[in-house]
C-alpha cells in the first residue's frame, strides 16, 4: 500500500508495523495517536512484534495512553523528554495496569531553576521554575549573543541549558514538566498552561484536535481561546463543550472562547503550532 508521505496515514503505518515485524513505533502525541486509535476501532492488525510505542515532541494525553494500552497490552508507551539545545533529557515509560500519567518524568541530569535564575529549587519545593540541563551543553547560538545569554546562562560558574519549559520538582526528585513558557497564559494574574486545557478538550468524543491561545482580553490581559477541530460529521456546541470542560478544570482555565477550524495546522512533525492557532483566532474574533 502507498501511503502519504505528506500526511498521516494510519493504514499504512500500521500495515507496515504489521509487513516488517516492527519493535518500536514513534507518534508525535495526540495528533499521531488519535487517529491511529480510531483506525483501530474498524481494521485489525497482527501487532504483536511491537513491544515499545515512543512519543516525543508533543504531549500524550493520559486517556489516549491508556487506549493504547488497552489496545496493545503487550506493549509500553514511552514518553521522551528533551531538546534540540539539551539532547534527551529524561523518560517515562507505562505499561498495562499502571495509572496513565503525563507531564511526569525521572531525569537524573536535569535540574529546575528558580524562576529568576538565581540558583537551583530543592526538591519539595512549592515554587515554579525553568527546566533546566547543566553540564555538557552548547556554547551558544551561532552569531546571537542575546539569545545565547538567555538560554544558556552561567550559574555560579557553572553553564545551564534553559529551553523554556516551566517545571516544578518533588520531594522525590521526580520533576513535573507544566508546558512552554512562551505559550503560558497569563489570565488576571493566573498562569495557564495551554496542553492542560487540551488534553482535557481532546478528551470529549466530537473533538478531533484542539489547540489553545491566549488571546487579548481588555479586563483580564489575555484569555484562554481555544481552536477546535470537530470529528468528521459532528457539530460541536460551544457551551456543551465548555460544561464538559468545567467538569476537569478550574473555572478560570475553561476556554471563553472556542472558535472552530475545519482542518487544524500543525507544523510538518505534528507539533502544534500556536502562532497560527492565536492569528486564526483573533481574526475569528476571538
Amino acid at each position: 500500500m502507498q501511503g502519504r508521505p505528506e500526511k498521516l496515514d494510519p493504514a499504512d503505518v500500521l500495515g507496515t508495523v504489521q509487513r516488517e515485524r516492527c519493535n518500536m513505533l514513534t507518534l508525535v502525541g495526540d495528533a499521531f495517536a488519535r487517529p491511529i486509535l480510531d483506525h483501530l476501532k474498524t481494521n485489525d492488525y497482527d501487532l504483536s512484534s511491537l513491544f515499545i510505542i515512543g512519543s516525543g515532541g508533543a504531549i500524550l494525553s493520559p486517556h489516549f495512553k491508556q487506549a493504547l494500552l488497552e489496545r496493545i497490552p503487550h506493549a509500553m508507551v514511552v514518553d521522551g523528554f528533551g531538546a534540540s539545545e539539551t539532547g534527551a533529557q529524561g523518560s517515562h515509560a507505562t505499561k498495562a495496569g499502571d495509572t496513565a500519567e503525563t507531564g511526569k518524568f525521572a531525569m537524573t541530569t536535569t535540574v529546575v531553576l528558580k524562576n529568576d535564575l538565581s540558583g537551583r529549587l530543592a526538591p519539595g519545593s512549592d515554587e515554579t521554575g525553568w527546566l533546566a540541563k547543566p553540564g555538557r551543553v552548547p556554547l551558544g547560538y551561532y552569531k546571537d549573543a542575546a539569545k545565547t545569554a538567555k538560554t544558556f546562562p552561567v550559574i555560579e560558574g557553572l553553564r545551564y541549558a534553559v529551553p523554556g519549559d516551566h517545571a516544578q520538582i518533588r520531594a522525590d526528585g521526580t520533576l513535573i514538566v507544566l508546558g512552554r513558557g512562551s505559550v503560558c497564559i497569563n489570565s488576571g494574574g493566573e498562569k495557564i498552561y495551554p496542553e492542560e486545557v487540551e488534553q482535557v478538550l481532546r478528551k470529549h468524543e466530537d473533538v478531533a484536535d484542539a489547540v489553545v491561545v491566549g488571546t487579548p482580553n481588555e479586563r483580564f490581559g489575555e484569555q484562554v481561546t481555544a481552536v477546535v477541530q470537530a470529528r468528521a460529521g459532528t457539530t460541536i456546541d460551544p457551551a456543551a463543550l465548555s460544561s464538559f470542560a468545567s467538569q476537569h478544570l478550574a473555572r478560570y482555565k475553561i476556554p471563553r472562547v472556542i472558535v472552530f477550524v475545519d482542518e487544524m495546522v500543525r507544523s510538518p512533525s505534528g507539533k502544534p503550532d500556536y502562532r497560527w492557532a492565536k492569528t486564526y483566532a483573533t481574526t475569528a474574533g476571538a
